[in-house]
């Protein structure tokens, strides 16, 4: 059994319950809502689209919305009018190119205006069940001390966490990775001592515990 598959079976067995912390109810409320999470938590996420969706949850009905409308809608995620930008711009998309379906292949995701690498990775893995690994900051940060992956942008990550663990556990590892982050490996002062995973960090093996983690992209 090589490391990586030895950390993800651990990482199984902590974190049964491991799955999305979005609300959603169609491949097109997971989006709006990905899109909405960058550097914000899904907590609070999850509180403005219990809001936004109520009326506005497909691409033609948030597309009644001006922009300027819109961001009153989600202002406390932050980063308020690029966000609300992405949300139409992709909406627009989904309607004039897709019928107004949000399209299902990783290559098509990645067309929508509006739409990163990151978020086309989470629709396509969560909500049509593909194989794909969507790097935030937690996959980020625990896969580069775990040595499971090296790479100093999002990108390199995602294709060293390709390189070593089987396809069919691409989605999987996404969430217990982040589970993992959240919960132990956290960015600042991670508990290291309660680490299930720990002997086989390279970053825990490599550096005094005590110390602040290095600095990641968060």
């Amino acid at each position: 059994m090589s490391k990586c598959e030895e950390i993800l079976d651990i990482l199984e067995e902590l974190y049964p319950d491991a799955a999305p912390a979005l609300k959603f109810r169609s491949p097109y409320e997971l989006l709006v809502a990905v899109i909405l999470s960058a550097q914000c938590t899904d907590e609070r996420v999850n509180r403005v689209t219990a809001e936004l969706f109520r009326e506005h949850n497909t691409p033609q009905t948030m597309l009644l919305l001006s922009q300027e409308a819109l961001e009153k809608y989600i202002f406390s995620c932050g980063f308020y009018h690029n966000k609300a930008a992405h949300i139409l711009s992709a909406s627009r998309d989904i309607l004039e190119k897709y019928a107004g379906e949000v399209p299902s292949t990783l290559e098509e995701l990645r067309t929508l205006a509006g739409v990163g690498r990151k978020t086309a990775n989470v629709v396509y893995a969560v909500a049509f069940h593909g194989d794909a690994i969507a790097v935030d900051t937690h996959v980020f940060r625990v896969a580069n001390r775990l040595g499971l992956a090296h790479g100093k942008t999002p990108e390199q990550v995602e294709a060293g966490l390709c390189a070593v663990i089987p396809k069919e556990r691409w989605s999987r590892a996404h969430h217990l990775l982040i589970f993992h982050g959240r919960r132990v490996c956290h960015s600042r002062r991670p508990d290291c001592e309660h680490c299930a995973v720990a002997p086989l960090c390279e970053w825990f093996r490599g550096s005094d515990a005590s110390e602040e983690s290095p600095k990641t992209t968060e």
